[in-house]
């Protein structure tokens, strides 16, 4: 008899509790948590809506917040369910974070079509949280039309959001050509679009020249088979005077409607699938190194390499044997 998780039926009813909870439930490092965690993302796998997914970072003081704020409750406006799914940094000695998100996104936070959800990034690296790509699933299997994943900041890293969102959006500041070299060159290929924030007051003009720079330099930087002509492109917006926020979404369907059109959209999410795959293995293989046994024997040969009684990579391979016999 299939016995569903109690967090099932409420999920799917768009239960935004019940979704706090089920991604709780997933993040978990606990064994019994991740078993139960996996059944129920089965359980509503093929009852998930399709949400578009959009990736979002920007440089640090851009205004992310303020500006998916805004997005946001425009979106909701418009009779949208949004979730966010913000990932803040960890400290690297202490492991905490602030999770501040929401009380950064005070008004979005109280819309009752709107859902945030602040997750540590923890060691993650590529700018998302461990288990973001199953908090994206939760929330479609929840309803929501668009989910807005906000990266931890740019970086190099980055690019790993492009394997979980449908559009990749760099969210900049107005600035001159010195912070345009800054830009790492990886984040700029995955962009599908950038919007320069902050378009408003002194900055309105500075704004216009610097969407002109990025614009050259993303014709410089490549044009893919996934993008229709005119893509990616940049343009200027004012989170606080909510201008050219519904220019940039009217940008974003159109961009999301070509890819399901010529169906690029569908090869994208299969490719993402097949990624997550490898990446769930990995994981595996990577868990059996945190067995206590195992982490005895490496401790012990550890000793023996520092000693100079054995060869490192010797040691290691001896490791990998034991561990491809257990």
């Amino acid at each position: 008899m299939d016995i569903r998780d109690p967090l099932h039926d409420p999920v799917l009813a768009g239960d935004r509790r019940a979704l706090a909870r089920a991604i709780t439930l997933v993040e978990s490092t606990r064994p019994d948590h991740r078993e139960r965690a996996a059944a129920l993302l089965d359980s509503l796998r093929g009852e998930t809506g399709e949400a578009l997914r959009i990736g979002l970072s920007g440089t640090p003081g851009v205004g992310k917040s303020t500006f998916i704020e805004a997005f946001g409750l425009m979106l909701t406006g418009q009779g949208k369910r949004v979730a966010v799914l913000a990932v803040d940094p960890s400290s690297a000695r202490t492991g905490g974070s602030i999770l501040g998100d929401k009380t950064r996104m005070e008004q979005l936070s109280r819309d009752p079509d709107a859902f945030i959800r602040p997750s540590p990034a923890a060691s993650h690296l590529g700018g998302v949280a461990r288990r973001t790509r199953e908090a994206v699933a939760l929330c479609e299997a929840a309803g929501f039309d668009v989910v807005l994943i906000e990266t931890v900041g740019v970086g190099q890293s980055e690019t790993l959001v492009a394997q979980i969102s449908d559009l990749f959006v760099l969210l900049l500041a107005p600035a001159g050509g010195d912070e345009l070299q800054g830009v790492k060159r990886g984040i700029m290929e995955i962009a599908d679009l950038i919007l320069v924030n902050k378009a408003d007051g002194d900055l309105k003009s500075t704004a216009t020249r610097t969407v002109a720079d990025y614009a050259g330099a993303l014709r410089l930087l490549r044009k893919r088979p996934n993008d229709p002509d005119g893509f990616p492109k940049a343009l200027a917006v004012s989170a606080l005077e909510s201008s050219g926020l519904e220019t940039a979404w009217h940008e974003m369907q159109a961009l999301a409607t070509w890819r399901r059109e010529t169906g690029h959209w569908d090869r994208t999410r299969a490719e993402q699938a097949a990624h997550w795959f490898a990446e769930e293995v990995r994981a595996g293989l990577l868990a059996q190194l945190d067995a206590p046994e195992t982490r005895a024997r490496m401790a012990e040969m550890a000793r023996d390499v520092a000693s100079g009684r054995r060869a490192a990579r010797a040691a290691a391979t001896d490791l990998l044997e034991t561990l491809r016999g257990a």
